[in-house]
């Protein structure tokens, strides 16, 4: 199910320096192209988008990255309030994952997400069985994201193209019931002292590892 739409600030905007400011002329030299906003058009766009998407309306923006979506899901599980959720959610919109899965409470931070939760599709389980049953009716393969033993290392694994990366929350990792209900678990090398890396970090990492693996790069920005 939709996550629930939640108040948030407005629109992320960064300083001057960065975007664009009116359309230059004023409104009698307006586009007539229905994707541009004349809010924007007016006022400028200093959102935090990249220029392809100047002046664009929201749902247009949305719509042009449905188009060219790729075909992994991201999943993280959020029984305790986890605050990696804005970071994951934000990577998974730049590289256009296909949806972010949030599995447990329903609410989380969007902090992190610097309002690219607007443009990224989100959904919601109440439990890790309910994810695996969305991931088995769309034919997704669930790959867990943990370094418990008996997991595959990332950077020798295939990761498949239709998939689920899930996640675990910060500390206990990905939940048992995800693990069993896994067909591949991964880790991530490590050399240091620290048992595991952040959460947000490693979901960024193991993505772009998918975008190395299946991703065409000639039409990234």
């Amino acid at each position: 199910m939709p996550t629930p739409e939640l108040p948030g600030p407005t629109e992320w905007t960064v300083g001057e320096p960065v975007g664009v400011g009116p359309w230059p002329g004023g409104p009698d030299a307006w586009p007539t192209d229905p994707r541009y906003d004349p809010e924007l058009l007016r006022d400028g766009d200093r959102r935090n988008v990249v220029d392809a998407y100047r002046y664009w309306r929201r749902p247009v923006i949305v719509a042009d990255i449905d188009a060219r979506r790729h075909p992994f899901h991201v999943a993280i599980e959020n029984f305790g309030h986890d605050h990696n959720i804005g970071t994951v959610v934000r990577t998974a919109n730049a590289f256009a994952a296909a949806a972010v899965h949030i599995v447990g409470r329903a609410r989380w931070n969007r902090r992190g997400a610097m309002v690219t939760d607007r443009y990224q599709h989100l959904m919601h389980h109440r439990t890790v069985d309910e994810l695996l049953r969305y991931a088995a009716e769309h034919e997704l393969t669930v790959v867990a994201v943990d370094n418990s033993p008996g997991s595959v290392r990332l950077e020798r694994a295939t990761l498949p193209r239709a998939c689920v990366l899930l996640f675990g929350a910060e500390g206990p990792g990905v939940s048992a019931e995800g693990k069993a209900g896994a067909a591949l678990t991964v880790s991530i090398a490590q050399f240091g002292s620290t048992r595991s890396i952040n959460a947000g970090v490693a979901a960024g990492v193991t993505m772009h590892t998918w975008i190395r693996q299946h991703a065409d790069l000639t039409t990234a920005w």
